[in-house]
């Protein structure tokens, strides 16, 4: 290399070549090759670069392969200017060479030192990859909220990019730990095992989120076989990462490489840790996302009621649709709530609490917990209200709600009715002749003022007359051909017309049929809808003849 306190000295041309040549003075080795191969002249930097370059030596025995080569592609088929030029090493450094003709004929190759830049070019160009695998990483691991499916991408992952062989293992649950491997044909595969994570030097502690241990001190002879992928062996090289999670570590990646590969450096090691953050950030959030799912599976259970029991002699339908069709709660709710005998009577509940969405679901829950501990005064309807009113303001809860309740019983060849409306839209009923009556009952909501008022409505259905339970979802749907008519009572009442003599099934799957059609795509609140019907028949079930009932909220 030719140092800056280096003076190039010229060496004398010989005959033919241009003594004031630009590149006698140039700081950078040159030299002079005849179109035959022959050094004629050279300075004194391509003297300390080329020793052996010398006026009449064959350039194949003064110079490196690469760059006699150069010349005789250029002396047989010359190049444009712009070409690219010649590249390659010499005495581990890095130069680029021009040629240039002169009026000789003679070809004067121009040296320049490109070290510093092709390293630079090469750390600019391993970034880019680098970066384009983080954000490819981040994307698949994204992609998906399921905690097997992140450790098998990260294995993967870590495989195709990292090392040869990799290891993802989970926080331990008691003795075991689940882990993904992942090989060198790209496969990944899942296992559990019974296994001491202090077996592996470092992963103990990258389990607990400790900084990782440097890979030079990891023996990978010390590895057990419950780590190694059954396709990898004669490991060179280890190293341990953890996954940080939201507070607490993810879990750990093992990257393993076989001996004849190069060692894990500093580098990779950091760079392993940045793809490390984004695999256990990505797991992390599965793992929480995992656990809210089973959470709100156990809140969703304790909101929809237990299976109802069989009701003699009295048919019960009932159906409900959310506000939001992707929601399965809201504030629209039904409940049956079977009697202790033939002759006693059951207790049938149509509510709509206000609002929408979880929070109105809560209060619908507290609600139907409140009903059932007051069954016992079910046949005071009044008094029920009164009391389920004082429960709700004593609550946090500042929502309110409007309720029906309906006593239902089979006397003889009819079923019995008491009604009360708290609030809430009158049940309407469906006579044998298509004639639709409204019961005369009417009542203040609950959960909002001290004290409410109700009157109850007694009625009796006759064999295929039916009762229906509904919420103002109903006729307040807005829709119809230009979507802003109101579904309302009367098109309501002209429906429920033509559903006399029909199961209660029937009954309620026309009205949310017609309801459906009305609100077309456009946006509608919950919508409930029960029918209580007098059978043709001495005997049929609730619904389906063994369940307890349907209900939605």
């Amino acid at each position: 290399m030719v140092k800056s306190s280096d003076v190039p000295v010229v060496t004398a041309p010989p005959s033919g070549v241009d003594a004031g040549a630009a590149w006698q003075s140039a700081p950078h080795p040159v030299l002079v090759i005849s179109p035959s191969g022959l050094v004629r002249a050279v300075n004194d930097a391509a003297v300390l670069l080329f020793p052996a370059a010398k006026a009449g030596v064959p350039c194949d025995d003064a110079l490196v392969s690469w760059l006699a080569d150069a010349h005789r592609r250029f002396t047989d088929s010359p190049r444009p200017d712009d070409e690219e030029p010649a590249r390659g090493p010499v005495g581990g450094r890095s130069f680029e060479a021009r040629p240039s003709r002169v009026e000789s004929g003679d070809v004067v190759w121009w040296l320049a030192d490109d070290t510093a830049r092709r390293a630079a070019e090469d750390a600019l160009r391993a970034e880019r990859e680098r970066t384009a695998f983080l954000a490819q990483a981040s994307t698949e691991l994204l992609a998906s909220l399921n905690v097997d499916r992140c450790m098998e991408v990260t294995a993967r992952l870590a495989t195709q990019y990292l090392a040869d062989a990799a290891a993802v293992v989970a926080p331990p649950s008691g003795r075991w730990l689940a882990m993904s491997f992942c090989g060198p044909d790209g496969r990944v595969a899942r296992d559990k095992v019974v296994a001491d994570p202090t077996s592996v030097p470092g992963l103990a502690e990258a389990l607990k989120g400790f900084p990782p241990v440097p890979s030079r001190w990891i023996d990978p002879a010390a590895v057990p076989d419950w780590v190694q992928p059954a396709a990898l062996r004669d490991i060179g090289s280890v190293a341990v990462t953890p996954l940080p999670g939201h507070g607490v570590a993810a879990g750990a990646l093992i990257l393993m490489r076989r001996s004849g590969h190069a060692a894990f450096n500093e580098s990779e090691e950091t760079f392993a840790r940045l793809f490390a953050a984004r695999a256990g950030a990505a797991m992390s959030a599965a793992r929480l996302y995992a656990e809210q799912a089973a959470i709100t599976r156990t809140l969703m259970r304790e909101l929809l009621p237990p299976r109802l029991q069989q009701l003699s002699g009295v048919e019960l339908a009932g159906g409900y649709r959310a506000s939001n069709d992707t929601d399965r709660v809201g504030g629209d709710f039904y409940d049956v709530h079977a009697g202790g005998g033939p002759d006693e009577e059951s207790l049938v509940v149509l509510g709509d609490v206000c609002g929408k969405g979880l929070e109105a679901a809560v209060q619908t829950g507290k609600i139907r917990n409140t009903l059932h501990a007051l069954l016992p005064l079910a046949t005071d309807h009044q008094r029920v209200l009164r009391l389920l009113n004082g429960a709700l303001l004593d609550s946090d809860h500042t929502r309110f709600a409007t309720l029906v309740l309906a006593s239902v019983a089979r006397r003889g060849g009819t079923v019995r009715l008491r009604v009360t409306s708290a609030g809430h839209p009158a049940p309407l009923v469906v006579r044998a002749d298509g004639r639709v009556e409204e019961a005369d009952t009417r009542g203040s909501l609950v959960g909002a003022l001290p004290e409410v008022t109700s009157t109850t409505a007694a009625l009796d259905l006759a064999p295929g007359e039916s009762c229906l339970l509904y919420t103002d979802g109903i006729t307040e749907a807005m829709g119809g051909p230009l979507g802003d008519e109101l579904f309302g009572e009367a098109r309501l009442r002209s429906a429920l017309s033509e559903c006399a003599g029909l199961p209660a099934e029937a009954v309620v799957e026309r009205i949310r049929m017609l309801a459906a059609q009305w609100v077309g795509a456009g946006r509608h609140d919950d919508m409930a809808v029960v029918a209580i019907t007098a059978p043709h028949h001495a005997h049929l079930s609730a619904v389906d003849g063994h369940t307890r009932g349907r209900y939605t909220a």
